[in-house]
């Protein structure tokens, strides 16, 4: 088996390129590895063309998939010509969920890019997207592209979760930092570090636990800040962040990293599946209601435990 690294790029089912492919590209010449691009395609009228016979039918998927990998073959081309490994695919299939994941088990990639899906508000309530199934089911890390200034990013953003220290995974915002310490050496780009504290939650958290007897007074309050403060200050100390580069910001976490990255620029922000363990991570995952409103892309990664 060859011990060159692999990105895997899933590429829009219709012929188009996106910014998923620029920054896949500049990704994998920054981290010297080699690029698989698959595009699962899965037309319904195509797929239920009733009024033609299955042989027919089955040269004309033939043909559709064959013409797309010479699409795909011809946004290749320059990227090897640019010094990148590139391989390509094209697979029909119906269950997409299903079969990305089989790429992820057998196939080792390091990262998954591909773009947000732009679902409606409506269809993201009443169903779960193809990108919260993912994130729920895939433990390699996933790179999610929204808006793209620069295919290669200069502005990586780590957003840590310090509340409930006693349910973290151990060592896990530290992980987060390094990688994303490590995605911006390759691609010298800087790095700076968020916690969005969120008090309100933190109650409600506590009162969903069952801890009822939790009095979340002014006092209570003024010491929890204190005392997450200074693990704050430890954690970006014992990762070597400039105190200019940490922002602890009170506020609902979707709308603080959505105005943050807004408002600084960032390209990714590199985040946590979920932070803790138990009961406490079924509260809400802060990646799968962030995903949607980010101007940036997102970069999620799990902790390395088992997560269900």
């Amino acid at each position: 088996m060859s011990d060159v690294q692999r990105l895997l790029l899933i590429a829009p089912s219709l012929m188009r390129r996106t910014d998923a492919y620029d920054r896949a590209a500049a990704l994998a010449k920054a981290k010297g590895s080699a690029l698989h691009i698959v595009a699962f395609d899965y037309l319904e009228g195509l797929a239920t063309a009733g009024l033609v016979n299955e042989q027919a039918l089955a040269v004309m998927r033939q043909a559709y998939v064959e013409k797309h990998h010479q699409w795909l073959e011809a946004q290749a081309a320059p990227l090897r010509r640019n010094g990148l490994t590139v391989t390509t695919e094209v697979v029909w299939v119906e269950n997409v969920l299903e079969e990305m994941l089989t790429h992820l088990k057998e196939q080792p990639f390091t990262m998954l890019v591909k773009d947000i899906e732009q679902e409606s508000r409506l269809m993201r309530a009443m169903f779960s997207t193809l990108d919260i199934r993912l994130l729920r089911e895939s433990r390699t890390p996933l790179h999610f592209v929204s808006e793209a200034s620069h295919a290669l990013p200069r502005k990586i953003l780590a957003a840590v979760d310090l509340s409930r220290p006693e349910d973290q995974f151990q060592g896990f915002n530290d992980r987060i930092i390094n990688e994303a310490l490590k995605l911006a050496m390759q691609c010298q780009a800087q790095v700076e570090i968020l916690y969005a504290y969120d008090l309100t939650a933190m109650q409600t958290d506590a009162e969903n636990l069952g801890r009822s007897a939790f009095v979340f007074g002014s006092n209570v309050a003024e010491r929890l800040h204190e005392a997450q403060s200074d693990a704050f200050r430890q954690l970006a100390a014992r990762n070597g962040i400039d105190p200019e580069s940490c922002h602890m910001i009170m506020g609902d976490p979707t709308k603080v990293l959505s105005a943050f990255c807004r408002d600084h620029g960032t390209d990714i922000v590199v985040m946590g599946r979920v932070h803790h363990r138990g009961l406490a991570k079924y509260i809400g995952s802060t990646v799968e209601r962030v995903l949607y409103k980010m101007p940036s892309s997102v970069l999620v990664i799990t902790p390395d435990v088992p997560v269900a």
